[in-house]
């Protein structure tokens, strides 16, 4: 066992007085979080550094260069070699105020702070410049706070390693240059493994899919999801990001029905505030499910603050619903840089075979005899053969199912047969099953998702049981002190 995991317990230093100057009130806020994530460190609770980390967030917009230059004064020992290296990073302004609180941290006492502090304030400044646009200082910041983090081995700084992995990432995926880092992260994932950082895998993993999905890597990313160590999640938001690039994959290698799936529960589970994804989420179901032949509610686009969104993917919708090719066609080119920026271009391509099976559907529905001349003209075909091309579809059409017809060759004629009754088929038991095995799952995730006081189990007797305990024991304890009155 290394020197890093042992952890000696000693006394949690107490933080200095400012002498100088009041400090402001978010500069006090980070000293609490700071004290925070000592007491967490002393005590071996992660709980309370998940806390710190929720509470960073939160103050993140209000961030200024000042307030995080201060604190590094109060969190480091000035003229470190942490201290020095990430001040560089800050830019050199209000330095009025950095003067002030500098005078006041060169009066408190050099103490060791923990490493989970030193790795806070790795992540802190590395917050500050994303949110700041300086992605170049962000960059170089985040690859030395990897650097750091290879070597410590503590549970407690597992959760900030999570954080400062997905920044990490996001850095280089902001300066254009993801690929990079992608056999650092492989390292890194390999190192959580052998660690049993379950949360860092789990972040790990989903930064790699991302890695491979923003290149197009379908084949490599499924090779490494299939084979990579799966448990029960520990993060939500990160059980929501594993299940919409499940859902990518899944789209890619036209396993509609799984994908249709995961897109669903990665829409349903993920927050309420974290609208951008659930809108990118929505996009892929609603194509997904146009693939499988399935028309989404109009409820699915008026989403609170998806409306405009989901513009697009609506009349996409509403062309495939009426079987419309002429106005697929129209909606594809009018919206066709919003979907190469959601990169649903080759999705869409596969939506014109439904679109023109949807309208043939609506035709046989409509004529109980119509000639292919006809049908040609009302899909819109526009191939230099739109007769034959128009024979082919409704015999295709006929083998897998989609219509109930038949094709008189003779005269050119599409017959179709009769529309039987559907409460007569198994159509309706199979939608019951599929309702009532959602429904179960559903249950059966909530009642894994309960939490119960911590050896609630064991504690079976009753109070009166629990008072002659009690009982009993200050009738030895008073008898032990009676017999060293004895001794005397």
């Amino acid at each position: 066992m290394t020197q890093d995991v042992e952890m000696k317990e000693q006394q949690i230093p107490a933080a200095p007085s400012n002498s100088v100057s009041s400090p402001t009130p978010i500069l006090q806020n980070l000293k609490e979080i700071a004290a925070l994530i000592e007491a967490g460190a002393y005590a071996r609770e992660v709980r309370r550094i998940l806390r710190a980390v929720r509470l960073t967030i939160a103050l993140r917009r209000k961030l200024k260069a000042s307030v995080v230059s201060s604190f590094l004064n109060f969190a480091l020992a000035p003229g470190s070699e942490t201290h020095t290296r990430l001040s560089s990073y800050l830019p050199k302004d209000d330095q009025n105020d950095m003067e002030v609180d500098t005078a006041s941290s060169a009066t408190q006492a050099t103490v060791k702070h923990s490493p989970e502090l030193e790795i806070y304030c790795y992540l802190l400044v590395l917050i500050f410049l994303i949110d700041q646009k300086k992605y170049s200082e962000a960059k170089a910041c985040s690859s030395a706070s990897i650097a750091r983090l290879k070597n410590l081995n503590r549970r407690t700084v597992d959760v900030l390693a999570s954080r400062l992995y997905f920044y990490y990432s996001l850095s280089y995926e902001l300066t254009g240059d993801l690929s990079e880092i992608r056999g650092n992260l492989l390292a890194l994932h390999r190192v959580a493994t052998l660690r049993h950082d379950e949360l860092g895998q789990e972040t790990l993993l989903n930064l790699l899919l991302r890695n491979y999905l923003h290149y197009n890597l379908y084949d490599q990313a499924e090779k490494l999801r299939s084979k990579a160590p799966r448990f029960e999640a520990h993060s939500n938001q990160q059980f929501c990001r594993y299940l919409f690039y499940l859902g990518k994959i899944r789209t890619i290698q036209l396993e509609y029905t799984d994908a249709k799936e995961s897109l669903l529960q990665a829409a349903r589970k993920a927050p309420v505030a974290a609208l951008g994804f659930r809108v990118q989420c929505n996009k892929w179901a609603v194509i997904v499910r146009l693939l499988l032949g399935e028309i989404p509610e109009r409820t699915v686009f008026m989403q609170k603050g998806m409306e405009k969104a989901l513009r697009p993917y609506f009349e996409l919708t509403n062309a495939v619903r009426i079987g419309d090719l002429e106005l697929f066609k129209n909606v594809a080119e009018k919206f066709s840089t919003t979907f190469s920026s959601d990169r649903t271009n080759n999705l869409i391509v596969r939506l014109r075979h439904n679109v023109i099976r949807t309208g043939l559907r609506n035709i046989s529905i409509s004529y109980s005899r119509i000639s292919l001349v006809d049908i040609a003209k009302k899909l819109r075909l526009d191939s230099p053969n739109p007769v034959a091309d128009a024979e082919s579809i409704v015999s295709k059409a006929i083998r897998d199912g989609a219509i109930d017809a038949t094709i008189d060759h003779a005269n050119g004629w599409m017959v179709s047969k009769e529309t039987g009754d559907i409460y007569s088929t198994n159509e309706p038991q199979l939608a019951f099953n599929s309702r009532i095995a959602f429904c179960l799952n559903m249950h059966n995730e909530a009642v894994r998702a309960l939490r119960f006081p911590p050896n609630s189990h064991k504690e079976k007797e009753s109070a009166e049981k629990r008072r002659e305990r009690q009982q009993q024991e200050q009738e030895l304890a008073k008898h032990i002190a009676e017999e060293d009155d004895d001794d005397f």
